[in-house]
């Protein structure tokens, strides 16, 4: 995102150099990662994380300055006064869908004349990468720059009966959007229609047909507030994603709809000569500020972070930021302090996110080493040995271990079969949805690792290596089935391995790796956290949804299914453009762990749980070994496990 040293200079007093600017906002979590000139002004190339959509314009870096340096706002049209609203008589803007649609503000501004824009605009524009159109076209894009809210002109005369109708689409009507493109909507998307046909695009894009020409002489200035989820939903099919798309899909200010109306307004009758008449405000969802809960934040900042704030610093910050405690009732018994969270932070819900901002602006270089209270944190679970022996046997099998990200793209739900209990699927929604994505499109926490593995095999045949053995162990989470309860999370082991197999100094692979590799790599895994004489793994011929037929097995382990392991189905494979075998495996790592066994030397015997397993001991022979080749005349439909099996019952 760009952002013009000279334009913040107008919302906010900066006392500092471009250079010091950058550093700055870097410092407070507003990543700086360039500055360029452009004529006499300084532009910033800030790099913005998802859940900061209040910063994708000057006044929210402007906010963040005046937080810094303790400064004032120098922003106009604040307040709402002198709007004249409209009655419920109205019939200018009807809200068919309020759950699409929270709020939609309309004016009417007559005797425009379209021409180009002063050079200052223009200036303005071409300095954060923008195009130059018409004055009118500018002025909307310089107000959702300036205040990071998308609004669109209409040409009044060409709206049907001079009304908009803010509704779903039909399945099956098209629009022409301004880019020339016909495109085929569906129920599920929002359009702004006139009396018979849509218009708009709701929060994406504008319609050709009522698009602003030099004939243009009266305009209707929308600026509305969509459902996030669903313009996200909507850019995605129509695989059409715009300046506003991108701002109201993370969402923006709802309280800020009509100080940006009252700008554009008041910049369209300056430079485009226009008269403003008729405004209306339909505002049928009413926003509900979040409140935080907080015991002592002064406590919690030093608890989380380790700097001492003065409690004074504290309410200064927050309140710069628009978070302001509320007052306590008279009659109020509650100790804690509630802070109102505000319209155009989407991001803070709960005590700990409160810290964060202190600690971001107060500094976090100011955070010192120190070592953690050792009560109980730090030592090693029980598990641990295990698991390290576990990662020791797959490194020694040539494995590197990968360590991807718990979030993953909806693409993914449906995509692998998943363990079994892991997920409850009378439930509506099966996954752990993200509220406030960190990655672009990455809103489910995984309920399997191997997506990240695959995606890690990728980027590995991207970079011409094909052979290749990879390990995670990791959390896995799905949603829980009893209300209010935190997600279930389950610790899963997983591998893949592909290519050929490669010795120390050996420069010609010795073979292709296949199926039992895979299963061999899985058994001595599974053998190096379980004492000798536990139940061993078992295999059986099974089909999984993401393995191929005939190479694919579920794995149990003392008679529970505990995981799957095969080789990857043609269809994924396809998707990932893989042309080679590769094969997965996936096993509940924590019913594997929660096994503990107890050698009891009097007894010379197991104890699994209060399930007793016998061991024999045998004298040393006294005669030498005899290795004799034994040769089965068998089908091809009988599995090892049937023959070890019938063998076992003969003795």
């Amino acid at each position: 995102m760009n952002i013009s040293y000279n334009w913040l200079k107008d919302l906010v007093e900066v006392d500092l150099s471009p250079q010091e600017l950058a550093t700055k906002l870097t410092n407070v979590g507003l990543a700086v990662e360039g500055i360029h000139e452009f004529e006499n002004d300084f532009v910033f190339d800030i790099d913005l994380t998802s859940n900061r959509p209040d910063c994708l314009s000057h006044l929210g870096v402007s906010r963040e300055i005046a937080v810094i340096q303790n400064a004032e706002l120098k922003i106009k049209n604040a307040n709402n006064e002198g709007q004249r609203t409209k009655d419920e008589s109205q019939n200018l803007v009807t809200i068919q869908d309020s759950e699409l649609c929270h709020r939609f503000t309309a004016r009417i501004i007559r005797n425009v004349k379209i021409a180009p824009s002063p050079d200052w605009l223009i200036k303005r524009l071409e300095a954060i990468g923008e195009r130059a159109i018409n004055n009118v076209a500018d002025i909307t894009n310089y107000v959702m720059h300036e205040l990071g809210q998308p609004m669109h002109s209409f040409d009044l005369n060409k709206l049907k009966e001079n009304r908009i109708v803010v509704r779903r689409a039909r399945n099956g009507e098209t629009i022409k959007t301004l880019d020339e493109i016909e495109r085929k909507l569906d129920d599920s998307m929002l359009v702004i229609a006139d009396a018979e046909k849509p218009s708009a695009i709701g929060g994406i894009m504008g319609g050709f047909e009522s698009s602003i020409t030099s004939e243009t002489t009266d305009i209707l200035l929308e600026v509305a507030y969509f459902k996030r989820e669903n313009i996200r939903q909507t850019s995605r099919k129509l695989n059409l994603s715009t300046e506003a798309s991108y701002r109201f899909e993370r969402g923006v200010d709802i309280e800020n709809l009509i100080r940006a109306s009252n700008r554009a307004t008041e910049l369209i009758c300056e430079l485009a000569g226009g008269t403003s008449e008729e405004f209306v405000d339909v505002y049928p969802t009413k926003f509900q500020p979040d409140e935080i809960e907080s015991k002592n934040i002064q406590f919690a900042v030093k608890r989380l972070t380790g700097l001492t704030v003065e409690e004074t610093e504290i309410i200064r910050v927050l309140s710069a930021l628009g978070i302001k405690p509320k007052e306590k009732s008279q009659d109020s018994n509650l100790k804690s302090q509630i802070y109102v969270v505000p319209s155009w932070r989407h991001d803070l819900v709960i005590e700990e996110d409160l810290v964060e901002e202190v600690a971001r602006i107060y500094g976090y270089d100011k955070i010192a080493e120190e070592i953690p209270p050792g009560k109980s944190a730090g030592e090693y679970q029980p598990t641990e040995p295990r698991k390290k022996s576990l990662r020791k046997t797959l490194a020694d099998l040539g494995f590197d271990e990968a360590i991807s990200y718990s979030f993953i793209d909806v693409k993914n739900d449906e995509k692998f079969e998943l363990l079994p209990h892991l997920v409850h699927e009378n439930l509506d929604e099966k996954f752990v949805t993200l509220k406030d994505s960190i990655i672009e499109g990455a809103v489910r926490m995984r309920p399997s690792l191997l997506s990240g593995l695959l995606d890690a095999v990728r980027t590995n045949f991207n970079f011409q290596k094909r052979d290749v053995k990879l390990f995670e162990l990791g959390k896995v989470f799905s949603a829980s089935n009893k209300e209010n309860e935190l997600p279930n999370e389950r610790e899963l082991f997983a591998f893949v391995l592909t290519g050929n197999e490669m010795l120390e100094n050996k420069t010609m692979p010795v073979r292709e790796l296949d199926f039992y590799d895979a299963k061999g790599t899985l058994e001595s895994a599974i053998d190096v956290i379980n004492p000798i004489n536990a139940p061993s793994l078992e295999f059986i011929a099974k089909d999984v949804k993401h393995l191929r037929k005939g190479q694919s097995a579920e794995v149990l382990f003392n008679g529970k299914l505990v995981g799957t392991l095969g080789r990857l189905s043609d269809e994924i494979a396809q998707a990932y453009k893989f042309k080679q075998p590769v094969y997965v495996a996936e096993v509940d790592l924590e019913t594997l762990l929660l096994r503990h066994y107890v050698l009891n030397v009097e007894t010379a015997k197991f104890t699994i749980k209060g399930n007793e397993v016998k061991l024999t001991y045998r004298p040393l022979p006294i005669y030498p070994s005899i290795v004799r080749d034994v040769s089965l005349l068998i089908k091809r439909n009988v599995s090892f496990a049937e023959i070890k099996k019938a063998i076992e019952s003969e003795n």
